[in-house]
């Protein structure tokens, strides 16, 4: 069969054979064991819905013994047997252009060199899943390729539910990931749901099909690097960021160290993740011996190379030997996947990847003592570290929330507040997102690097020409985004599809997209299809990362996030997608992002800057509402160039009369 008819055949009415377990593949952790005798047998009705009552027989043993070898039932056999990749969009069946930006999209979560588990279709973060299993992908992938541009599919947590009747307006796919009531999120709860097939964590750009590979979350490091050096007053070059984690979204550490000019040591526990990192470039050099990591940094400082190094190894020795040989760090931070960190997301020190493994899966009390006892170690030599002057920030992956709650010594004085600042409190926050600034994302439909490189220009050439004129509030957020995108080429940050990020404000992303449909209208390039992390100005509400710079009470509502996702769904978006969970955990945040087409239409140019405008200054609004200096200027500003835009101003009460 050709990959078409592979695609429009969805759940085959024929069984392929069984396909053997591929070691070499990086494969997600195996969950524990969570349903009861009753909740296994209901595990196993629900993945048998998906297949004719003829297949029960056969496929009974089989997901019995997945769901009891893994602690899921991924459907191993399903997987399709083509390449999994971003292919060019004309590759892809369809009635419906947009449907085929929206497979495009999603083969690009699960192609090998961008998903962390691909065979488990988990993108990112440990269990940032597309889909539960492969019978989902099928049937999925089968709805898009028969979708007209006057039906709409509705996705629950990876299921797809089906194609609904609606119009040429409406967003074509509608995502929704662990949306359970409010008290059925707990960890466990998300575990036992994921296991019975009825729920999934689609992190952020996992479940909404726009995760772009390191590259989206290199640009927000390397923002945040350049500001941390600033804050504290010193040139990158010759500087030293400790960290930790190389796996999907913390890959891009190294890089993004390497761009802003400093020397980076990132430690990670898995070998097979690391030689892969190496192997793409996205790391320097890997170390597996502490004695010779010392030296070898010593070194690097002394000659200010820009060097990422990874130590294979746990980062708390990192901190501890550091302590001990007086090595200064000026910036330190963690990305290891906190937000999952009884399943994989956070390992033990003193003992090896394996016997961790182990430990998760047959003993998981004592697996969660021993990463709590190593966090109250990890705490203990970071504080070491802060009273010799190093600037420690959290970098939005629930570190200091886990760190407290295992009891480390991470609290303030006021037994309220971390002793130290999430990196959206100091950095992000007050410098980007409350003007406006956030990850403005696409991906050329082409496949076509030629592509890249003319919207490379396009976006560069529209930056410049408002940086003549933009406010002195924001030009340092331009020049550091055009510096960016000027790099973007050499720095090869293309992992997966033909994709860029950058960040801009409501004004820079509907000029950048505009200059963009107009390129395509002129048959310059192919399609465009524009999308953003979640991570941005009002697409997340989550508050010890994206809201965590909102002081008036309201971080632990989440009006903000709900209200983006339905705004975006009726001003234009190809997609929208809302989920519970994200980089700091389920149960801990609700997170919201877009897709949307660009086509050379006069139709594209309408929605994009109604879409756009929205999307950005729903949250500017909210945040100028939060008192928060920099948005109530940027709220202002946007008011003066919309006159149908009219905000509530909050009025500034004196201190001494309070």
């Amino acid at each position: 069969m050709t990959f078409q008819e592979q695609i429009l055949e969805g759940i085959p009415s024929v069984l392929p054979n069984p396909k053997p377990y591929e070691a070499e593949i990086n494969h997600a952790p195996k969950r524990k064991e969570i349903l009861s005798e009753e909740e296994k047998k209901l595990a196993l009705k629900n993945a048998l819905r998906y297949f004719e009552p003829k297949h029960h027989a056969t496929l009974i043993p089989e997901f019995k013994a997945e769901l009891e070898t893994y602690g899921r039932i991924y459907m191993y056999r399903l997987r399709p047997d083509y390449k999994m990749y971003a292919r060019p969009i004309h590759e892809y069946p369809g009635k419906c252009e947009q449907a085929k930006a929206i497979m495009l999209m999603i083969q690009n979560n699960l192609d090998y060199a961008v998903a962390q588990h691909p065979h488990e279709l988990i993108t990112y973060g440990g269990n940032g899943a597309v889909f539960s299993n492969w019978a989902q992908y099928r049937l999925t992938m089968k709805y898009l390729a028969e979708m007209t541009d006057e039906q709409t599919l509705a996705m629950y947590s990876g299921h797809p539910m089906g194609l609904f009747p609606s119009h040429k307006d409406a967003p074509r796919v509608v995502v929704t990931n662990g949306m359970v009531i409010p008290n059925y999120s707990k960890p466990d709860d998300w575990e036992k749901m994921n296991a019975l097939g009825v729920s999934q964590y689609g992190q952020m750009t996992a479940g909404s099909y726009m995760y772009i590979g390191p590259q989206g979350i290199v640009h927000g490091t390397t923002i945040t690097v350049l500001n941390g050096f600033r804050k504290i007053k010193k040139s990158p070059k010759g500087g030293l960021f400790v960290t930790s984690g190389l796996g999907g979204m913390s890959g891009a550490q190294p890089k993004a160290g390497n761009i802003a000019g400093c020397v980076t040591v990132c430690a990670e526990v898995n070998p097979k993740i690391t030689h892969i990192r190496h192997s793409q470039g996205w790391i320097n050099e890997i170390v597996e011996d502490i004695t010779l990591l010392v030296a070898r940094v010593r070194k690097a400082l002394e000659n200010q190379e820009v060097v990422s190094i990874a130590y294979l190894g746990n980062v708390v020795d990192v901190w501890e030997r550091f302590d001990q040989e007086n090595l200064h760090i000026d910036l330190g931070s963690d990305q290891t996947s906190l937000h999952n960190p009884w399943a994989g997301g956070y390992y033990p020190t003193g003992f090896s990847f394996e016997e961790s493994n182990e430990m998760m899966a047959n003993s998981p009390e004592k697996f969660k003592e021993e990463v709590q006892k190593t966090l109250r170690r990890h705490a203990a030599a970071i504080n070491k570290h802060t009273a010799k002057g190093t600037y420690f920030f959290d970098y939005g992956n629930a570190f200091l929330l886990e760190a407290s709650r295992a009891g480390a010594d991470i609290m303030a004085e006021n037994h309220i507040d971390f002793k130290y600042p999430s990196y959206v409190q100091d950095i992000m926050g007050p410098m980007c997102f409350d003007y406006g600034f956030g990850p403005f994302r696409w991906v050329c439909a082409s496949g076509n690097p030629e592509d890249l490189a003319k919207t490379d220009k396009i976006a560069c050439d529209v930056l410049e020409e408002m940086m003549k004129n933009s406010p002195e509030e924001i030009q340092q957020q331009m020049a550091d985004n055009i510096q960016w995108i000027k790099g973007a080429q050499e720095n090869k940050l293309v992992v997966g599809s033909q994709a860029r990020i950058l960040y801009a404000d409501a004004e820079g992303r509907i000029k950048i997209a505009e200059a963009f449909n107009q390129a395509i209208a002129r048959g310059e390039i192919g399609y465009v299809i524009l999308g953003r992390d979640h991570h941005d100005v009002s697409g997340t509400d989550s508050p010890y990362r994206e809201t965590s710079n909102i002081y008036d009470g309201s971080r632990f509502t989440a009006d903000m996030a709900i209200q983006n996702v339905i705004g975006d769904s009726f001003r234009g978006a190809t997609w929208v997608s809302i989920h519970n969970g994200g980089g700091v955990g389920w149960g801990e945040v609700i997170n919201g992002g877009f897709g949307m087409v660009l086509d050379g239409s006069k139709e594209a140019s309408r929605r994009l800057e109604s879409m756009l405008f929205w999307d950005v200054n729903n949250g500017i609004s909210r945040r100028s509402w939060a008192r928060n200096e920099g948005a109530i200027f940027a709220i202002k500003r946007a008011m003066e160039t919309q006159p149908l835009l009219k905000i509530t101003i909050p009025n500034i009460v004196d201190e001494s009369i309070l």
